[in-house]
C-alpha cells in the first residue's frame, strides 16, 4: 500500500475515510472493517466487472454476498436500474445490517448509493470508485440518485458511505476519453475556490494528460480534501458546497438536451464552466481574462470547450429551469469574480443566460 494518502470527512458519528493508492482493492484488510453485517451485494458494470470484480469479491470469504453487473452508461442511472439493485437485496436476504458495494465510475457510485439510502430505509455502502471523475468528485460527499428523462439526478437522497478505496492502479485502463472527463472536476476544484490549485494544474497539464502517476495522486488527494473540507462544512447544500456546482447547471442541461451518455458528465461541465464564466463576464463580475485562461487549461487537457452544434438555445434554458438549485421558479447559479472566486448568484436574468447559450456567442 505504499504511495497511499488517507483523508477524513469529518461527519461526527458518520465520519469516513477515503484511501487513495494503488493496489487498494484486493488489500480487502483496509476496507473490510467497514462492513458490519453477514450480507454484500457488490454493484458493477459490464466495463468494470471483468477486470476488477473478482478482486473485491477475494476479500468478501466468510460473508453471504452476491454480485450484480449492469449495463455501462449514463443512459442505464435510471428507477429501473435501481429496480434491479432492490431485487438482487432480496434475493440475496439482505437485512438492515446488509452492505452495497459500489464497484465502478459515478453511475454505478450514484446508482449503488441511492439504493443503499432506499432498502430498509438505509443500509451502509462502500465506494470503490474505478474512474478519474468518480475518485475526484462524485464518491465523495453522499450524494446518490437516478435520472429522470426530464433532467439529472432529480431523483435522489443524501446517503453517506462508510468508506471511500481509490484504487488509483485502475485508471491505467480507463479510455482517454473518460480520463480527460475527470480533470474537469479537477479544474473545478481550482476554479471555485482555490486559486493556488488552479496555478498548479496549469504548470502540470501536460503530466496529468500523460498520466503521470505521482502528480495525479496529489491532485485526486487534494480534490478529495477541498471536497471533503466543504461537505463537512455544509453537507445538505444549504449554501458553500452549491459551489461545487459550478457549470453543473449549464452541464447537466446540455446532458439531457444532447441524450444522456452523448457527452460524458466531464465534458459537460467543462463546457458549463466555461458558459458560467462568459455569463459572469457578461453581467459585468468578472473579467474576459478569466474566461480565456479557463478556456485555455481545458483545451490543453484534452476537454471540449464549445457548446454542440445545433442546440436550442431556448430548450436548454427550459432544462436550466428544472434545476435543483432554483428557488421560487428564479434562476440561482454558480458564477465567479475570477479564478478561486466562485459564489451563488440569485434572481439570475434569463436573458442574459439565453444570449450565453447561443452557439454564435459561446466560440
Amino acid at each position: 500500500m505504499s504511495s497511499m494518502h488517507t483523508l477524513d470527512v469529518a461527519l461526527g458519528d458518520r465520519a469516513y475515510r477515503i484511501h487513495i493508492g494503488p493496489g487498494l482493492l484486493a488489500e480487502s484488510a483496509l476496507w473490510r472493517p467497514a462492513l458490519r453485517g453477514r450480507h454484500v451485494l457488490i454493484v458493477s458494470n459490464d466495463a468494470v466487472a471483468p477486470l476488477y470484480l473478482a478482486r473485491v469479491v477475494a476479500g468478501l470469504d466468510g460473508l453471504r454476498h452476491a454480485t450484480l453487473v449492469l449495463p455501462d452508461g449514463e443512459a442505464h442511472k435510471t428507477l429501473d436500474s435501481a429496480a434491479r439493485i432492490f431485487a438482487a437485496l432480496a434475493t440475496l436476504g439482505a437485512t438492515r445490517d446488509a452492505a452495497v458495494i459500489a464497484l465502478g465510475g459515478g453511475v454505478i457510485g450514484d446508482l449503488a448509493g441511492f439504493a443503499a439510502a432506499c432498502w430498509m430505509r438505509g443500509i451502509d455502502f462502500i465506494q470503490m470508485p474505478t474512474t478519474l471523475l468518480a475518485m475526484v468528485d462524485s464518491s465523495v460527499g453522499g450524494k446518490t440518485g437516478v435520472n429522470l428523462p426530464a433532467g439529472k439526478n432529480l431523483v435522489g437522497a443524501f446517503h453517506q458511505p462508510r468508506a471511500v478505496i481509490a484504487d488509483t492502479a485502475t485508471l491505467a485502463t480507463l479510455p482517454v476519453r473518460e480520463y480527460r472527463a475527470g480533470l474537469a472536476e479537477m479544474v473545478k476544484i481550482g476554479a471555485i475556490g482555490d486559486a493556488g490549485f488552479f496555478d498548479w494544474l496549469e504548470a502540470h497539464a501536460e503530466a496529468l494528460v500523460a498520466r503521470e502517476e505521482a502528480g495525479l495522486a496529489s491532485a485526486i488527494a487534494h480534490s478529495c480534501a477541498h471536497k471533503a473540507g466543504v461537505v463537512a462544512r455544509d453537507e445538505t447544500e444549504q449554501g458553500e458546497r452549491a459551489l461545487l456546482n459550478f457549470g453543473h447547471s449549464f452541464g447537466h442541461a446540455l446532458e439531457v438536451e444532447c441524450g444522456y451518455g452523448t457527452l460524458l458528465h466531464g465534458e459537460a461541465v467543462a463546457i458549463g464552466m466555461l458558459q458560467a464564466a462568459s455569463l459572469s463576464a457578461r453581467l459585468g463580475w468578472a473579467g474576459d481574462a478569466d474566461a480565456a485562461r479557463l478556456r485555455t487549461l481545458l483545451e490543453r487537457l484534452g476537454l471540449p470547450t464549445a457548446l454542440p452544434p445545433r442546440l436550442d438555445p431556448d430548450a436548454l434554458l427550459a432544462r436550466m429551469a428544472l434545476d435543483k438549485k432554483n428557488r421560487e421558479g428564479r434562476l440561482r447559479l454558480i458564477l465567479w469574480r475570477g479564478v478561486g472566486q466562485a459564489f451563488i448568484a440569485e434572481d439570475v436574468p434569463a436573458a442574459a443566460v439565453r444570449a450565453v447559450l447561443d452557439a454564435r456567442s459561446a466560440s
